[in-house]
């Protein structure tokens, strides 16, 4: 069965041969001297060797006997720069090396993937593929991968397939949960590794506003502990809500934002309340600290392959995947990672220098401002929408509020 991925992108580049070169941007210049396609797949494991197939491994012997097991392969292409759209169709034809007698079902595999929407101007691709109904062990898998154009200008007339270079590679299965996880581009437990460093970051930041501001630091060191907890739990509890199609259980499935943030800012309030602490001041102080939280974590999820931006053909592109296709495509964990920072700092410098302003505005224009860049964000995310309004109306309440805590602020 053939799995087609259909991509957005930017517009493709196109121009002469005897036009004169193109003006690089210092972001083109910094990313290329820096080579950071290239040293996040060697980070992420992936081979140097010059064939375009290999194997998606694991070098941890722990779990090299541990079922399920999955042979996750890579198929690596340069986008054609004389098309300007096509897809990519590969099929995989596997063969179990190490049986002892008498084959299996599981000991051989033909498998077909592709992704539609590639246009000149993103580079190198890399895809992978998991086969999931595969024995473990070690195998040998051939790769045979043709380009379709798909030029909607031209769809009555004859369509030519491209045979692009076929491979044949020899690996081992892995065991399955790190197989879905790992791939060309993929960092394994950057996530929560940064997403962790982000929440002691704030923790650590909300500590110090709040000694700043005369508050017990005890008591909201605390709070926000139990707040983690449960902000944690919230964000899997939401996460699995907003996706009842994943078979996936509650320890290994997701985590929304959304759910961390109603789950931490209700414990917050009520444990405030419960204190005798002036609610709104509380979440002054924790405002920052969610921000810069996200700041920090969003960097996890660059390099862990989600939330990932639309491929794109743009000079500001830079090389990620999604943890199936490795592509250039709109950083756009890295740009909302920018604007929490941002908001960050400009809180905090609100908080210690300017006039008292009544409690919880700095929260409330704090966390609408983000979810307004955080919303204007979404379209260049490679996710489908979950909702046909959810939105727009995040946008215009987010917008609202935002507008509100700046005029009540000048009228103070």
């Amino acid at each position: 069965m053939l799995t087609n991925t259909t991509t957005a992108a930017a517009r493709s580049t196109s121009g002469s041969h005897l036009s004169p070169p193109k003006r690089r941007s210092l972001w083109t210049v910094v990313t290329g001297a820096l080579r950071i396609g290239p040293v996040l797949a060697r980070l992420s494991g992936a081979s140097t060797k010059a064939s375009p197939l290999e194997f998606v491994a694991f070098d941890w012997s722990v779990l090299a006997s541990v079922e399920p097991q999955d042979v996750a392969l890579t198929y690596w292409f340069d986008v054609d720069e004389n098309w300007d759209t096509y897809g990519v169709a590969v099929k995989f034809t596997g063969r179990r090396i190490d049986v002892k007698g008498k084959p299996e079902s599981g000991d051989a595999f033909r498998v077909a993937t592709g992704i539609d929407g590639l246009k000149r101007g993103m580079g190198r691709v890399a895809l992978t593929h998991r086969v999931s109904d595969a024995n473990p062990g070690r195998w040998k898998v051939d790769a045979a991968a043709e380009a379709i154009p798909q030029n909607a200008k031209h769809r009555n007339r004859p369509v030519t397939p491209h045979r692009l270079s076929s491979a044949v590679a020899t690996g081992t299965s892995v065991y399955a949960p790190v197989a879905r996880q790992r791939a060309p581009g993929i960092i394994l437990g950057a996530w929560p590794a940064l997403v962790g460093l982000g929440a002691l970051a704030g923790v650590a930041l909300q500590s110090t506003l709040a000694r700043a501001v005369g508050l017990p630091v005890t008591r909201v060191l605390l709070l926000a502990l139990a707040s983690c907890l449960v902000g944690i739990v919230g964000a899997k509890v939401y996460y699995r809500l907003t996706h009842l199609g994943e078979k996936t259980g509650l320890l290994v499935t997701g985590a929304s934002l959304q759910g961390f943030v109603i789950g931490a800012i209700t414990v917050l309030a009520l444990g405030s309340a419960l204190w005798r602490l002036p609610v709104g001041t509380v979440l002054d102080v924790t405002a920052p600290a969610l921000l810069l939280g996200q700041a920090i974590g969003r960097i996890g999820c660059f390099f862990g392959g989600c939330c990932t931006g639309l491929p794109t053909t743009s000079r500001w592109g830079l090389w990620s995947s999604d943890r199936r296709i490795g592509v250039k495509r709109v950083p756009v964990q890295l740009m909302e990672s920018a604007s929490a920072a941002v908001l960050a700092v400009s809180s905090v410098a609100i908080l210690r220098f300017a006039a008292p302003l009544p409690q919880g505005l700095v929260f409330v224009g704090g966390l609408s401002a983000y979810l307004v860049v955080r919303q204007l964000l979404f379209p260049l995310r490679g996710l489908p929408r979950k909702t046909a309004h959810g939105r727009i109306i995040t946008l215009a309440v987010a917008s609202a509020a935002l507008v509100g805590a700046a005029f009540t602020a000048f009228l103070n």
